[in-house]
């Protein structure tokens, strides 16, 4: 071959791969469109994805299935008729799914991916410690890793926030990765940070290809899209939109009589409880009703105009269940709170969260006004100066 001819097929090449690293990612399968079944071991997952839990543990579970299957969920797919839902358990392991891309991510090059997200509020199987039925319905996180096999996790592209949300919302991620890399990885994993493992899920649908950007835009960490509301469950109350204040913006003061009236700087003291009125959960459960909104947000005003206050939420049940459900479901009451102010902006150091269980009733379990008065939610002012 003669040099000319030579250097013109290099520049050709090179040119062609430039163009290839320029052109979207595509993902297999991208709608996680398979067989409902449940994640039994070596179970079928969707074409094109690969099962990476741990060994001795179920697969990922392919939903809806007929009248929720074995697991209750019965949420309608985003997109198509199927979507992915990944668990964490409190026996310390968590489910991930892998695929090979169609072209490597470039180290250095910075990219672009969306996917719906949502969590049920139904998901029955069985403790990995108990052996009995409980319900995987704590939030948790989807993590993006990037790797050169399958299940490889070199290098951790992009983490979402916990999923507390009942629909589907659309997750934006811009990455870079530091090296080339020819796999991803789908990880479910737990809200940190986390003082212990727990039982919690993650749906996933509708994922996008990976789209080349330019390195030299401004790049947020996750943006959450709403996109066209898909109806939910008839009945399922849905957490609120809300939208953080910026550091500048004036909180508007509610006109309305407060609802906490004690909840003020100038009679406030550390150590002082309040109890949280108008707060409303469904029967045996930690969904806040839409009821409960105003005084969260109450709360929340009270945070940010006094953003010294540290508060522990401490939540209490009446005395006729079992010690250990009492506590189960007095720290998931709690934590519902807890979560709901952090998303309005609150940060996580300023807030504690704790269930006391049956272990300090303030009235008798033998009527029902007594039982209905411990079974509360409570604010304890833990410091005044951070």
């Amino acid at each position: 071959m003669k040099r000319s001819a030579f250097l013109f097929f290099l520049f050709f090449l090179s040119a062609k791969v430039l163009v290839a690293q320029d052109e979207p990612i595509q993902l297999i399968n991208p709608s996680f469109e398979g067989i409902p079944q449940d994640g039994v071991q070596g179970g079928t997952l969707p074409t094109g994805w690969y099962d990476c839990g741990f060994a001795g543990e179920t697969a990922p579970d392919v939903h809806p299935q007929p009248d929720g299957g074995n697991f209750m969920v019965t949420k309608p797919a985003y997109d198509g008729e199927t979507y992915i839902g990944m668990v964490v358990r409190e026996n310390d392991t968590w489910e991930m799914i892998s695929q090979r891309l169609s072209s490597p991510l470039v180290g250095g090059k910075c990219y672009e991916f969306s996917i719906h997200l949502c969590r049920s509020e139904l998901y029955r199987s069985p403790s990995r410690i108990t052996n009995e039925d409980v319900n995987y319905t704590n939030p948790a996180k989807l993590r993006i890793w990037a790797g050169n096999g399958y299940c490889n996790r070199a290098e951790l592209l992009a983490e979402s926030s916990a999923i507390i949300n009942t629909r589907w919302l659309e997750y934006n991620f811009k990455f870079e990765p530091g090296k080339t890399y020819t796999h991803i990885v789908l990880e479910a994993f737990y809200r940190t940070p986390t003082p212990f493992p727990y039982n919690g899920n993650v749906l996933i649908d509708n994922a996008s290809a990976i789209f080349p950007i330019p390195c030299n835009i401004e790049r947020p960490e996750v943006v959450d899209k709403v996109p066209p509301v898909v109806p939910d469950t008839p009945g399922t109350p849905q957490p609120p939109v809300v939208k953080k204040p910026a550091p500048d913006e004036p909180v508007v003061q509610s006109k309305k009589e407060k609802i906490l009236k004690e909840l003020d700087k100038d009679k406030i003291r550390e150590g002082q409880t309040i109890r949280i009125d108008k707060l409303y959960f469904k029967a045996d459960s930690s969904s806040i009703t839409e009821q409960s909104y105003p005084v969260l947000d109450e709360i929340y005003e009270f945070l940010v105009e006094n953003p010294s206050v540290v508060v522990e939420i401490g939540g209490h049940t009446n005395g006729i269940p079992s010690p250990e459900y009492c506590d189960k479901l007095s720290t998931e009451r709690a934590k519902a709170v807890a979560d709901y102010l952090i998303l309005k902006g609150i940060d996580s150091s300023r807030l504690k969260y704790k269930g006391y269980g049956k272990r300090k009733p303030i009235d008798t379990n033998r009527t029902a006004a007594g039982r209905k008065r411990n079974q509360r939610v409570e604010i304890k002012i833990l410091s005044l100066n951070g």
